[in-house]
């Protein structure tokens, strides 16, 4: 059994793809580490890339783009690390990153996810750490108030929340998010409604009426360039998406309450 399966969904970032796996190979010397790139019919050559310039590598290709969770569920059936992290592909790992991730979990076995301190290339904090969504505060982002008056939303995106200390949470960002086998054999895989957006909240809630915990640990730390891949997208479309997700959320999580 491996200590890490890494899985990285990927979509047309070729070049950070490449930084992205090379972070890894330089993280991983120490570690017995499998990688899996699920690419998602990306047109820029990058599973051609991974193919040759990666080939201890495991390559998956989809045909049509699949989405994010359920391409990390097709690598999750041949994955066999005791932690499986799930990472995206414009993140760049520290050499210390896979380690100090091993060492947290090792610390924390009520850890059902696990998150990393998130930064820029200067070492300022990606703001990443998020409240359930409620009703509220996912109107305030749909009708556009929150524009208006962004302290509406000052809870749900926990914006005084300390980084330089470990907490348990309720949801991290899926740009780097572990989770033990042993959570994914209790929890199950991702849910695959979700195309984009609010697959990781879901987990994590999940995650938390199992009577487990999400953790954030700044110990581990990565660097995250943040939306790459959905850069691409027009803004119209990326705002539709994101709000079948946020009601798909709504209805399996709060509506029903």
């Amino acid at each position: 059994m491996k200590d890490i399966s890494i899985i990285i969904v990927s979509w047309n970032v070729k070049d950070k793809l490449h930084e992205c796996l090379t972070s890894i190979e330089k993280a991983s010397v120490n570690l017995n580490v499998e990688v899996f790139v699920v690419d998602n019919d990306s047109k820029d050559g990058s599973a051609d890339m991974v193919e040759s310039e990666f080939p201890r590598m495991n390559l998956i290709r989809n045909t049509y783009n699949a989405g994010c969770a359920r391409a990390v569920n097709r690598a999750l059936k041949q994955a066999t690390g005791n932690l499986i992290l799930w990472l995206n592909p414009d993140m760049r790992l520290f050499d210390d990153t896979l380690e100090s991730l091993i060492r947290v979990a090792s610390e924390n076995p009520q850890a059902g996810v696990i998150g990393a301190r998130l930064q820029n290339e200067e070492g300022e904090i990606v703001p990443h750490i998020r409240n359930f969504p409620t009703l509220k505060d996912q109107f305030a982002i749909a009708s556009k108030w929150a524009k208006i008056f962004p302290s509406a939303l000052n809870t749900y995106l926990q914006k005084d929340f300390d980084y330089s200390k470990p907490a348990h949470v309720d949801s991290i960002r899926g740009s780097f998010f572990c989770i033990p086998k042993t959570i994914i054999e209790k929890v199950g895989t991702l849910d695959e409604q979700f195309f984009i957006w609010f697959e990781e909240v879901d987990y994590c809630k999940r995650v938390v009426n199992a009577g487990y915990k999400v953790l954030y640990h700044p110990r581990i730390r990565a660097i995250d360039y943040v939306g790459q891949s959905f850069a691409q997208v027009p803004t119209t479309k990326k705002q539709k998406m994101f709000l079948a997700s946020m009601r798909k959320y709504l209805k399996k999580h709060v509506w029903q309450k």
